[in-house]
């Protein structure tokens, strides 16, 4: 059974079939979602998912991209959202200097607020780092009291170690399958068993054979089939491990 530790269902990109896609979940073996909020809207939307669905619960956040939309009453607002009983997570946040949606000044202090937010409430953070990698460590590093994860990692195992460190934990995408998933797949082989979490990114990242179409969890297999090659296991053991891993994380108990 699968925890597909990071999804993305209030995309419009799912917008005809939302209902119908989630009802088959459990026949793919899917048990847990957790669905990420990137901006209010979205938070709001993955808790009213959460509401609905009880295999699916929701993290609040607002993503890097979105980070020139907040200003000084949003953190309140984030935080009264969290006070629901499935909101386990701040997330995603963090900084995205490949796109630049948002200046970085922007992203780097309204990033601080919501990891401030994060240790005030006492939750993990899912953190979205591209091109912004020593700044995002920076940030981090100010918060060593913090758990996170680095989501959709395709770093090197030297970044890796920095992150692993920390004590925090790293997932993985169907970027994974992808021919040139050299460096990330070292990272797979060689990190701590504990500390490995799977996610699709959806309706993002989908996994070969899949590459190109839109994402679900039910691509969860192809990125399992994936670690175990790398790490010798069966992918019943992987997906037992990582599923496991993310109840701990979040602080799921089922």
């Amino acid at each position: 059974m699968f925890f597909d530790t990071h999804a993305h269902y209030c995309d419009k990109q799912f917008n005809e079939d939302r209902d119908e896609l989630l009802g088959t979940m459990a026949a793919g073996e899917v048990t847990l979602i957790l669905n990420s909020g990137s901006s209010l809207r979205s938070s709001k939307l993955s808790l009213k998912l959460a509401d609905k669905y009880p295999f699916i619960y929701a993290s609040v956040g607002v993503h890097p991209h979105d980070s020139k939309s907040m200003d000084d009453g949003t953190v309140a607002i984030l935080e009264d959202l969290l006070k629901h009983p499935k909101a386990m997570a701040v997330g995603e946040i963090g900084l995205d200097y490949h796109y630049d949606f948002s200046p970085r000044d922007v992203q780097k202090k309204r990033f601080r607020e919501q990891l401030e937010l994060a240790r005030r409430l006492n939750l993990p953070v899912i953190v979205h780092e591209r091109e912004a990698l020593q700044d995002t460590l920076d940030a981090v590093h100010e918060y060593k009291d913090l758990t996170g994860v680095f989501h959709c990692f395709s770093g090197s195992w030297e970044t890796a170690k920095i992150i692993l460190d920390l004590g925090w934990y790293i997932s993985f995408t169907g970027v994974i399958t992808f021919k040139n998933a050299r460096r990330a797949l070292e990272v797979v082989e060689k990190m701590p068993a504990e500390r490995i979490m799977l996610e699709t990114d959806c309706p993002y990242m989908a996994p070969e054979p899949m590459r190109g179409q839109r994402n679900s969890s039910l691509y969860l297999p192809y990125i399992a089939k994936k670690v175990a090659e790398v790490r010798k296991m069966a992918v019943d053991e992987v997906a037992e491990l990582t599923t496991e891993n993310g109840k701990r994380f979040f602080g799921i108990v089922i």
